[in-house]
């Protein structure tokens, strides 16, 4: 990695504690747990949405530098804009372009380093497609048929058929065969742990449904059945409706906080979200959806948290105040979090590109010579 590349990306110094743990591995005899531990391959992908929100931050992004700050000598971390998956609806090109440049340059931004994990652009990897086709062989149309992701992508009813009529003229074998893509993500990278968010699961079933079938036709273990990734979920909603998921697509840009919103922009937005007319601050998810949601927010961006164990006793803090004063305090916090991340983004965009392309350069350099190892046992399991 080049000086330029490292003092704009690496900003995170090691934990005091590694110098005196490689001493002791140096010195003794005894291996430690991390050498006897199964060596795990971590995977997850994110679309390239351009900057992405705090609903993405925090529901993946923050996890994914959490897993690289805290992984072993025997992890590995394999992270994918998945620019595949996005032209399963259309997409201008030039936005595309200009949406995979800024999702790489967040993940940059929010601590990722590309000399502690593998980040990619997926369309760089062809084996992504080779082992989808390969997999679409023997993948059920009927377990195809089931599954939810291409019925809520054109608001079509859980039970819809891929033959009814409504459904037939929507329907593209791509969004239909997306989740054998997904699957082909995860296994050509012989992964065994994949962070997914409940609406995923049955994406990662499916992986391993088709790990499972490609070992029986092959007679032999070639690819790797992965395992879920537990983690706490972060579920953040829109500012503007406090029952649904905060989203890009929302038409509403006041719906949603940007990585690289200015501090006037997220006091704006804050000052505009949707509360009730209930007087005083109360942690009620039910009753008080759109106070809960702010809470909920300031409770995972604030790095003190006051104590507090979770986003309950976080409100607390906030008794008495009016609910003007709770919103000016959580732009507060957002923008205090935020702001790094937003400097450490204009810097990486603002130059003359060299810095992403680097990363992407040495990012699809590892995947794939990780991808190329495993198709090798598949090609010759297949018979090519």
């Amino acid at each position: 990695m080049s000086q330029k590349l490292c003092s704009v990306v690496c900003t995170r110094s090691a934990p005091r504690s590694l110098a005196p743990r490689a001493l002791t591995r140096l010195h003794s005899n005894t291996p430690s747990s991390d050498a006897l531990a199964a060596p795990r391959v971590i995977f997850s992908g994110i679309q390239p949405t351009g900057v992405p929100h705090l609903g993405n931050y925090l529901g993946a992004m923050q996890q994914w530098v959490k897993l690289q700050n805290d992984a072993s000598s025997n992890t590995s971390l394999i992270y994918s804009v998945v620019d595949l998956h996005a032209i399963t609806v259309h997409q201008n090109p030039d936005a595309l372009r200009t949406s995979k440049k800024e999702m790489l340059a967040a993940l940059l931004a929010v601590g990722l380093d590309p000399q502690k994990c593998t980040i990619f652009f997926q369309s760089d990897v062809p084996a992504h497609s080779e082992l989808m086709w390969i997999l679409s062989c023997s993948a059920s149309m009927g377990y195809l048929s089931r599954m939810t992701q291409w019925k809520s992508k054109l608001d079509l009813d859980e039970n819809a058929n891929p033959l009814d009529p409504s459904s037939k003229t929507k329907l593209k074998l791509g969004l239909f065969s997306y989740p054998v893509l997904q699957a082909a993500d995860i296994l050509i990278h012989k992964a065994t742990h994949v962070p997914v968010g409940h609406d995923q699961s049955q994406h990662l079933e499916f992986a391993r449904e088709c790990a499972a079938g490609f070992n029986h036709l092959a007679g032999s273990k070639v690819l790797v059945q992965p395992e879920t990734l537990l983690s706490p979920a972060k579920r953040v909603m829109a500012l503007d409706r406090p029952t649904h998921k905060m989203s890009k697509s929302a038409p509403n840009p006041k719906s949603r906080i940007l990585l690289t919103d200015s501090s006037s922009a997220i006091s704006k937005k804050l000052r505009v979200a949707l509360t009730d007319s209930i007087e005083g601050v109360t942690y009620d998810p039910s009753a008080r959806p759109g106070v809960s949601n702010l809470i909920e927010i300031a409770f995972n961006l604030d790095s003190s948290n006051h104590g507090a164990a979770d986003p309950a006793e976080y409100a607390k803090e906030f008794e008495g105040l009016s609910l003007k004063a709770l919103k000016d305090k959580v732009a507060e916090v957002v923008d205090g979090h935020l702001a790094p991340i937003r400097a450490r983004f204009e810097g990486i965009v603002g130059g003359d590109g060299k810095i992403l392309e680097e990363a992407a350069q040495i990012g699809a350099a590892k995947a794939r010579k990780s991808a190329e190892s495993t198709m090798k046992e598949i090609r010759h399991a297949v018979g090519f």
